[in-house]
């Protein structure tokens, strides 16, 4: 076993790990609550923007700070138990004919819908006032076809952008 592996495997340091993890909560909760927070302020654009981008540089000092105290051996540990919680959830390798039909049409509806609304906008009711719920919606189930589609459908798209791979085709 390598000693990278045997990092993962083992939980760090009582104190440091604690102490990384709770300085990484920090960095991702400080731009979530304290931007919403300096907008409500009532301050001007400038201000508010540069008080932003102030909270968001801070978060990434504490995302760095965070891996410093957690130490690799933290790190690992921590990234192994993500990782392996992810994986569970992750799309599966090869998915029936059905699930993958389904997912197809899942994915193309949000492209074609987006593509089509800005020439048929007067036709879709509430669209031209507010779009956010039509683009977020969309998104949202472009995403999640990823996941019905599963793995196999990762690996296509991932040819489109590789120039040697080839398209093997086989009549299943």
């Amino acid at each position: 076993m390598t000693e990278e592996a045997s990092n993962r495997d083992q939980p760090a340091a009582g104190w440091r790990l604690k102490a990384g993890i709770l300085l990484f909560a920090f960095s991702i909760l400080l731009p979530i609550v304290g931007i919403p927070f300096v907008a409500g302020l009532g301050l001007s654009g400038t201000m508010t923007t540069s008080v932003s981008g102030a909270l968001l540089i801070g978060a990434e000092l504490f995302g760095v700070a965070a891996v410093a105290v957690m130490g690799k051996p933290g790190y690992l540990y921590i990234k192994n138990r993500v990782f392996t919680f992810l994986k569970q959830y992750g799309p599966p390798k090869e998915v029936r004919r059905t699930r993958y039909n389904i997912g197809l049409v899942l994915f193309c509806a949000p492209i074609l819908f987006g593509w089509l609304s800005p020439y048929f906008s007067d036709l879709i009711p509430g669209f031209a006032q507010n779009p956010l719920p039509y683009a977020v919606g969309g998104d949202l189930i472009l995403l999640g076809s990823l996941f019905v589609l599963g793995g196999d459908f990762w690996d296509k798209i991932r040819a489109l952008f590789v120039y040697s791979d080839r398209v093997c085709s086989s009549n299943k």
